[in-house]
């Protein structure tokens, strides 16, 4: 089976001030259908460009981006608009709600935009049941303001699935919530990805990340650990009894 995700020698170069950057550098990934991942780094790593690449916000300087088969590398911009329209969900450390509007129809907002949407009574059943999925159906009529910043991005999150995109792309999505509330958030997305969405998490926490299925490492543009986290906290526990020992 080819791979969701398949990225060939990508490399992302600007000019800054008649300086060359390089964002990322010569990245070769695949990520199958139903996969969990987390891309890390510091800040300056390159995973938010790395990450802008793979939600075709920003196009490669160089190198091949396959999504579902289809050769985004080439696309042009409004292109690469119909492909996020029809694929790719996205998940904000900000949430992004409209402030005067309910959770339903924050919800039912992406669909507005989707070409041959359906009727308003299958969008605000579709925007229900995706509130349900999120623990929400019982919010459906507040504001944002009524909400708690774990409920708000919940909102987000059963927003950005609304059109059924084949993967779902989450920036910091715990950035702006206390521990308690961002384990409630990890554990939105593990159920999510036990019915087999396919998530794509760009985080600096490593207690994040161990969520995850599997981390990629980066540094300075590439990829310099990529492992599944099963793998990786076995390794880190070893470390820590061989350090423990006389």
């Amino acid at each position: 089976m080819s791979a969701l995700i398949s990225l060939q020698q990508i490399s992302k170069t600007y000019d800054s001030g008649g300086t060359l950057v390089h964002a990322v550098r010569s990245i070769s990934l695949e990520f199958a259908a139903g996969e969990f991942i987390a891309i890390m780094g510091a800040s300056g790593s390159g995973k938010s460009t790395l990450m802008n690449i793979i939600g075709c916000l920003d196009r490669p300087t160089s190198g091949k981006y396959l999504l579902d088969g289809e050769d985004i590398s080439i696309l042009k911009r409004d292109q690469l608009a119909d492909v996020r329209n029809r694929k790719i969900g996205f998940v904000f450390q900000g949430f992004n709600l409209l402030a005067r509007t309910t959770a339903l129809e924050n919800v039912e907002l992406p669909m507005l935009y989707f070409a041959g949407a359906p009727s308003r009574r299958k969008m605000r059943d579709k925007a229900m049941a995706m509130l349900e999925m999120v623990g929400l159906g019982d919010r459906w009529d507040h504001t944002p303001n009524r909400l708690s910043g774990g409920q708000q991005q919940r909102v987000a999150i059963a927003r950005a699935l609304i059109n059924d995109p084949v993967l779902l792309l989450a920036d910091e999505p715990t950035g702006n919530l206390d521990s308690r509330t961002s384990i409630e958030i990890m554990g939105t997305f593990q159920r999510l990805n036990e019915q087999g969405i396919t998530i794509v998490m760009v985080t600096h926490e490593p207690d994040i990340a161990s969520y995850t299925k599997r981390n990629i490492d980066m540094l300075d543009g590439q990829v310099r650990r990529d492992v599944p986290v099963a793998e990786r906290q076995f390794a880190a526990a070893q470390l820590a009894q061989e350090a423990a020992q006389p």
